[in-house]
């Protein structure tokens, strides 16, 4: 079909009040037959000087966890705000022994089962896996998993960060109650990151890494952090932190994210060294997506098929509020949404529609064998939640170090 023809079926289609899904059914298309008008310079396997132009390299592999072969290391990990496991699966290949993962939500824990079947879920429907039911927990983790103290391994987890989050409050009228980020005010998700730090005072694990968003180095001017990471450092850890991106360790996505790295051994945590060149987003997404899971995309309306096709590469749609990808860097970051809501994902860099939840778990760089659980909203929060599963190896590998 040509982009005239595609004008005229989608011109067509909003005169007419049609359904464009049925309609390209009855010519014997799909969505993914719809182009972008600008499209000629941004072909698969092609224009590598605009790849180099970005600091990237062309022939760069996609990489997840599962292309890496450390050997085992069996030193035991707990998670904690586990979600669906992004930083389980890092800790898995880098080696690890993981002994629980502890989740509130069910439909997470669906996801970890599904995906794990011999792991111990500390969850619900078995048990609360609420981290604030601190008897319960200690009870499992002492009488069932049969930690002893001090635990000699890791406790890691990104405590849910929504109430620290610009994204997630941009999402809200300026005038609106929510706009403002209230931290720890918030009075489900203000503390959780002191009640991981109270089950690491309390199990003193030999190395801990908590991950969140970057808006928690700035709330209350810095002085919660501050506070937490002195209580940390009273407890006797070693504390590092810094702010990583992702694109810089392979993962084809631009994601900034705050992890703090705590060790009660006589070595010094650093951490991973940067990639001198970054993974494009069109290497995850050039992969044929036949029979994998999470694969079901949206049936867009005429009316923003029509306004997506005018995009080019890295612009935004104003009403929507999406952007398409430049499929010669990183995509921007893949967005989860509240508890509420699914993330918003971003418009495929060559079909003029949403990516569906398994191509921005690629993004993320989660194997297509991993499937994820709940209806699509639910499995696009849990995607955009995780720390993307390679750099989480890589951090877990960096950790092997100081044992």
């Amino acid at each position: 079909m040509t982009i005239s023809d595609q004008i005229e079926l989608l011109q067509r289609c909003i005169q007419e009040e049609l359904d464009l899904a049925q309609e390209l059914t009855a010519i014997g298309l799909g969505y993914d037959d719809l182009r972008y008008r600008y499209d000629a310079d941004y072909s698969y396997g092609k224009g590598t000087d605009l790849f180099a132009a970005n600091g990237l390299d062309a022939t760069l592999d996609y990489k997840t966890p599962e292309d890496y072969n450390f050997p085992l290391c069996q030193i035991p990990a707990i998670g904690f705000f586990s979600g669906a496991g992004g930083l389980e699966m890092g800790f898995k290949f880098a080696g690890f022994n993981h002994l629980a993962s502890i989740e509130i939500n069910k439909t997470f824990c669906d996801t970890l089962r599904q995906n794990n079947k011999h792991w111990n879920i500390i969850g619900p429907p078995d048990n609360s896996g609420d981290v604030c039911n601190k008897e319960e927990v200690m009870d499992i983790l002492q009488n069932k998993i049969g930690i002893k103290l001090p635990f000699e391994g890791v406790f890691h987890g990104g405590p849910p960060c929504q109430s620290f989050s610009v994204a997630a409050n941009q999402r809200f009228s300026k005038d609106g109650g929510n706009f403002k980020r209230i931290g720890f005010q918030h009075d489900e998700l203000g503390n959780l990151l002191f009640d991981f730090i109270w089950y690491i005072k309390k199990l003193k694990p030999r190395s801990f890494l908590i991950e969140n968003v970057v808006g928690l180095l700035s709330i209350d001017g810095g002085y919660q952090i501050k506070k937490a990471i002195k209580t940390l450092q009273e407890t006797g850890y070693k504390v590092t932190k810094a702010v990583l991106n992702a694109a810089d360790y392979g993962v084809p996505q631009q994601r900034h994210r705050l992890f703090i790295v705590g060790t009660c051994t006589e070595k010094n945590f650093n951490f991973p060294a940067k990639q001198v060149k970054g993974v494009a987003s069109v290497r995850a997404l050039e992969k044929p997506l036949v029979g994998v899971a999470n694969h079901i995309t949206r049936q867009h309306q005429a009316q923003s098929v029509i306004r997506y096709m005018e995009l080019k590469c890295g612009e935004r749609d104003k009403l929507g509020r999406v952007d398409r990808i430049n499929p010669h860097l990183p995509s921007k970051t893949v967005i989860a949404g509240g508890s509420r809501g699914g993330g918003r994902s971003h418009l495929h860099p060559h079909i003029p529609r949403t990516l569906s939840v398994r191509e921005s778990a690629r993004l993320q760089t989660f194997p297509d064998r991993y499937v994820f659980s709940g209806a699509p909203a639910r499995q696009f929060t849990q995607v955009g939640n995780a720390v993307p599963p390679l750099l989480a190896l890589k951090l877990a590998q960096a950790i092997t170090e100081v044992f």
